[in-house]
């Protein structure tokens, strides 16, 4: 089982490559039962969204 401070550097590689069987299913085991790090990722997926939006608005616009 993997403890929180391997789950939240599995989430932050996650949002760089593709993890491997071997690290999805103990990280969505244990997303499961830990609020916290469900948290965690939740505040990773919104700020890659927030992130990736406001790069796209920039190269959307027209240069003043």
């Amino acid at each position: 089982m993997l403890n929180c401070k391997q789950v939240t550097h599995l989430l932050s590689e996650m949002q760089e490559r593709e993890l491997q069987w071997r690290e999805r299913l103990p990280l969505k085991l244990h997303l499961l039962m830990c609020a916290g790090c469900n948290n965690f990722r939740k505040q990773l997926d919104f700020l890659h969204r927030a992130c990736r939006e406001y790069a796209q608005g920039r190269s959307d616009s027209t240069p003043p």
